[in-house]
């Protein structure tokens, strides 16, 4: 089996502005990719327009950072690529059978997703659910054929498959629909209402070195972060599980990449929210303004945008203190930390 390299690659480009995450990332990337493309070859069974979306929205030009997450995680707990590659796979697979629903009209309702046109506008909006219906049983069927130890198997197939339903990324996705649509918890609702909702420019921030508000007293923060902790951190906690579950982690090891997933996913989410209200179009890829345009909770509209950044960069402080666990085989985790606060897309 090939290990994972145990030093960073080095850096090609002199000029690059992210010389952490590509040296993180540089090196395990075209193995993804190659990945990710033999497993998108279908029989005769699979018509080719559903073959070519599947193949549009899985290899669509990405960061991949759920799939690295998994041999991250599994280089940290000392395991190798071909042990952790199928959950690599696997999960990239849900990612973006959720991106592909989630675009839908009757959901977020994009037409643009990394800089390229959504998959029901490539192709229809029935070939776009049937897709993403595709790969959720496709994730799946790929642990099995590719995980050989059974008990590890076992748990990675119930890892991915309880991240992917009703009580965590599912149920992330529909809370966030009904918020979006008005439908909020009394206490919710009521906060808001007496604060007014203000745009996220114009919420008031507290006095410098203050701390953002907590979501302990405050319904609509712990609302809102219940909702990220499943649409978006659920995938990322199940990425790191993978890695440690396929590699046969020790339970330290274990807890360490569960309790850093915690506060890594829930950041990522915060800088997703701060670049709807700062980023530029050509650069995130996909429409700007929108979530605040429709009235979605976000952390800038309830926090304002100084104190969303702050709170950012505590989760990722904090995500970044239970990698000493881990030790230096950790160092790749640290880089992607890093890059999720500093990214521009």
């Amino acid at each position: 089996m090939s290990a994972l390299p145990a030093s960073p690659i080095e850096q090609t480009n002199p000029q690059d502005t992210e010389p952490g995450i590509h040296q993180a990332l540089g090196d395990l990337l075209p193995s993804i990719e190659q990945s990710l493309q033999a497993a998108c070859q279908f029989g005769s069974g699979c018509p080719d327009r559903l073959a070519d979306a599947i193949r549009y929205a899985v290899l669509a030009p990405g960061k991949r950072l759920r799939p690295a997450l998994v041999l991250m995680a599994a280089e940290a707990c000392g395991g190798t690529i071909d042990e952790a590659m199928p959950g690599a796979v696997a999960v990239e697979m849900i990612h973006a059978y959720s991106l592909i629903h989630d675009d839908l009209p009757a959901m977020d309702d994009d037409d643009l997703r990394r800089g390229r046109p959504t998959v029901h506008i490539a192709f229809d909006e029935a070939t776009a659910i049937l897709a993403g219906d595709a790969l959720q049983p496709l994730a799946i069927a790929h642990l099995c054929r590719n995980v050989t130890d059974l008990h590890r198997r076992a748990l990675a197939v119930e890892l991915l498959a309880s991240a992917a339903g009703p009580e965590q990324l599912v149920g992330g996705q529909a809370d966030d629909l009904a918020a979006e649509s008005g439908q909020l918890p009394a206490e919710v609702a009521a906060e808001l209402e007496s604060a007014g909702h203000k745009p996220a420019d114009e919420q008031p921030n507290e006095p410098s070195g203050s701390p953002p508000r907590s979501p302990e007293g405050c319904p609509g923060l712990a609302f809102l972060e219940s909702i990220h902790r499943r649409k978006t951190g659920a995938l990322f906690t199940a990425s790191l599980q993978l890695g440690a579950v396929l590699c046969g982690a020790s339970d330290r090891q274990s807890q360490a990449l569960t309790d850093f997933a915690a506060d890594l996913g829930l950041a990522f989410q915060v800088v997703d929210d701060l670049l709807d209200h700062t980023a530029d179009e050509s650069n995130l890829g996909k429409r700007v303004g929108k979530d605040s345009d429709r009235g979605k909770l976000t952390y800038p509209g309830l926090l304002g945008l100084p104190n969303a950044q702050a709170f950012a960069s505590d989760l990722i402080r904090s995500a970044k203190s239970h990698l000493t666990v881990l030790g230096p085989p950790a160092w790749r985790l640290e880089c992607l930390a890093d890059y999720v606060l500093a990214r521009t897309h």
